[in-house]
């Protein structure tokens, strides 16, 4: 199994490389810091695996281009808190599993090689958080996602609103008003049925990839 290490700490990144280069059915291939790096060695090297560290803010919508570029690859969240809203969030980033904060070495190897071939130890809580997580009464299709519309233009308004921006920061990133950010904003949370931004930055947080679902055919 070749994996790619993702970590900005030097360190631990070298100590993974080290230790997981010593098992016989592991080689890392490379350890980066940045996601800009997994997608060269992605294009450079055949990985099964790219074991990412979750612990030091990672931008999850990222980590889903990927998934969705290379959909043979396998993601892995590396020292995820085992709280069920954080599983679910990695999961609908693109994940396909996870190790936790509390796995040793030998644990680690265990898992990675489990969720290559399917499978991903869990506790039962977290296990029937997920399965309840399924239901959304407000959401429609196979795929459990809401069925919005936005345009080319509101889901750039979206993604900067998932980051936190204010109007006038997002009016200076995509170089509108702040009337027509706001008109923009309006449209964006009649469409996703909330009555607040924060609600909309807190849903696209937790569903980047909202802010990336338009209709082509809308300008």
């Amino acid at each position: 199994m070749n994996v790619i290490v993702l970590t900005p700490v030097r360190l631990l990144g070298d100590c993974l490389a080290a230790s997981l280069n010593g098992r016989a059915d592991i080689s890392v291939l490379a350890v980066v810091d940045n996601l800009a790096e997994v997608r060269d060695s992605l294009a450079m090297a055949a990985a099964q695996v790219v074991l990412i560290d979750v612990t030091q803010g990672l931008d999850l919508f990222d980590s889903r281009t990927i998934a969705a570029q290379w959909p043979h690859v396998t993601l892995v969240a590396l020292g995820l808190t085992e709280h069920r809203q954080d599983v679910i969030q990695c999961g609908r980033a693109g994940f396909a599993g996870y190790v936790p904060r509390s796995a040793s070495i030998d644990v680690l190897c265990r898992t990675l090689l489990e969720i290559v071939g399917g499978g991903q130890p869990c506790p039962p809580e977290i296990a029937a958080g997920m399965l309840r997580a399924l239901f959304r009464p407000d959401t429609t299709g196979d795929a459990g996602e809401i069925s919005i519309a936005l345009t080319r233009r509101e889901s750039e308004v979206l993604a900067l609103l998932g980051r936190g921006l204010s109007n006038k920061e997002i009016g200076n990133e995509l170089c509108l008003s702040v009337a027509t950010v706001k008109h923009h904003v309006h449209h964006i949370l009649e469409k996703l049925k909330l009555p607040r931004r924060a609600q909309a930055m807190r849903r696209v947080q937790d569903e980047p990839w909202l802010a990336h679902k338009y209709s082509r055919a809308m300008p």
